[in-house]
């Protein structure tokens, strides 16, 4: 115990040089920078970024992608809250209460309030990388075929949290995205379905891509139909930066939620931050005492959001460097910085090399107060972006469209498919579907699907082994709770009305 106190006092005092501060800053406002271009994902920032950090010391390498990370996955907010345009896809979730603020003139405060999550999200989830390290990575490991199936299932459950005007609206739209996740290669027998003979689509639709369409592209379209009849222009920027106590005793509650949930999550390979920003504003909606603000602005469902997917980065790490399994893309390219840098991911990080590691987590923590402390003086900036004019907004919003969906793979057959996309989030908007269930069906049908087909596989057809394990029968019983939540929070809220009539 001593030893490890004695790790991470050396670790603070070795990220607190003069270098490393400099450092972790400029790539924390770079990495919000990223995160505000649709398209440019936080691995994308990564990636780009790494060999910029081989000629540095290992953990102030580290401590520069970090800062990448972090940076992007707040910086997503900043674009979803003014334009209706999540910048990452872990931010999806944000872009639904977060541009209603605006509309109402609360960009600032909508801002203040993610940049807030955003740290408290990503500083909880140090603590974990910390302490908890050990037993979370035991309880990933826990996780095999069936388990993932029904985890995917109970993402899907989501579907009656996001759906506020129309369940069955919310699971036709949940419907139509497993039905796209079947694009591409079996993962089993190898098979092309729905490829039409395109080796782009061999790893399935790419997600980056759909949610560019479904949520930029479709805004573009809104956006040029809304200029011809009558755009509802957002309000004048007036509101303070400044959160008051009020609302930060509101929101703990609601981020204390999320952040449990984005730590889980981000411990457990492919789930990642896109799941847990629309698990954290879907449970922050199901508890909040002010569930008629959803779906008008709700710095609540802000908060929920951006706790979470801010959360998922310390979790994420920890299978990276205790087992060498990353827990999402952006911690993949993390682990070959490492691997290039000499260090393999594994029990020596935590040994032969704990002087590095406990340094890289120290500068991860020092990275969340650079990302408020960037975000906070940034958000006045920011902000002025939702006052832009459509003659400005439309054809910005259209290149950043193009060029991001390009940048990804450099892949003009994925400007199509955001094309494609674009044209279904514009109908999906039309039609009072819901593009938010349109995105988890996408992301869940691969996991379920695999993780169905091979428990299969491996029982001989057996379906028991689906219900094998106490964890399958947790999250069965999850399953049916978030099925049902929405008629058991109504039961109870009748309950209590009826009481306090009486």
């Amino acid at each position: 115990m001593l030893e490890t106190l004695s790790l991470m006092g050396a670790g603070f005092l070795n990220a607190l040089t003069p270098l490393n501060l400099i450092l972790m800053v400029l790539a924390t406002a770079l990495g919000i920078t990223i995160g505000c271009l649709p398209g440019l994902s936080a691995a994308m920032g990564v990636a780009l970024l790494l060999p910029v950090t081989f000629g540095m010391d290992p953990a102030t390498g580290l401590i520069v992608l970090g800062g990448i990370y972090c940076g992007a996955i707040f910086g997503g907010s900043i674009s979803a809250i003014l334009i209706h345009t999540p910048g990452t896809p872990a931010s999806a979730a944000t872009a639904i209460e977060g541009y209603e603020l605006t509309k109402k003139g609360m960009a600032a405060k909508a801002l203040s309030v993610a940049c807030f999550a955003s740290f408290c999200g990503g500083l909880l989830s140090c603590i974990s990388l910390y302490f908890f390290s050990p037993f979370l990575a035991q309880l990933a490991m826990q996780f095999k075929s069936p388990e993932y199936f029904w985890l995917s299932i109970f993402g899907l459950t989501i579907i009656a949290g996001v759906s506020s005007k129309s369940l069955i609206k919310g699971f036709i739209s949940g419907i139509l995205g497993l039905l796209i996740s079947t694009i591409g290669m079996d993962p089993m027998e190898g098979v092309e379905r729905f490829m039409f003979g395109e080796s782009t689509l061999y790893n399935g639709v790419n997600v980056t891509c759909a949610l560019i369409g479904l949520f930029s592209m479709s805004q573009v379209m809104i956006l040029a139909e809304k200029k011809i009849i009558e755009r509802a222009k957002a309000a004048k920027f007036t509101g303070s930066l400044i959160i008051s106590g009020k609302d930060i005793k509101r929101l703990m509650p609601t981020i204390t939620r999320s952040w449990v949930i984005g730590n889980i999550l981000g411990i457990l390979p492919g789930a990642g931050a896109t799941i847990a920003c629309f698990m954290g504003y879907n449970e922050a909606r199901r508890f909040s005492h002010h569930k008629e603000e959803f779906g008008k602005g709700s710095i609540e469902g802000v908060a929920g959001s951006e706790a979470a997917n801010n959360a998922v980065t310390g979790g994420s790490l920890i299978p990276t460097l205790t087992l060498g399994i990353p827990g999402e893309s952006v911690t993949a390219v993390l682990m070959g910085g490492l691997i290039i840098h000499g260090l393999q991911p594994g029990p020596e990080l935590f040994t032969s090399y704990a002087g590095m590691t406990y340094t890289f987590f120290a500068g991860f923590v020092l990275v969340q107060f650079a990302m408020l402390l960037v975000g906070l003086l940034g958000c006045r900036l920011f902000a002025q972006v939702s006052r832009l004019s459509d003659s400005i907004l439309i054809p910005s919003i259209f290149i950043l469209c193009v060029v991001g969906s390009f940048a990804i793979h450099n892949n003009f057959t994925e400007v199509i498919i955001m094309f494609i996309f674009g044209i279904i989030g514009y109908l999906v908007r039309k039609l009072d579907l819901n593009a938010a269930a349109i995105v988890l069906g996408l992301i869940l049908g691969p996991i379920g699907e695999n993780g169905l087909r091979r428990s299969l596989y491996l029982s001989d057809g057996d379906p028991s082994i689906l219900f094998s394990t106490p964890l399958c029968w947790l999250l069965i019983v999850l399953c049916v709770l978030g099925t049902a939540s929405p008629w058991l929070m109504s039961l109870w809220e009748k309950r209590v009305q009826k009481l306090a009539d009486k």
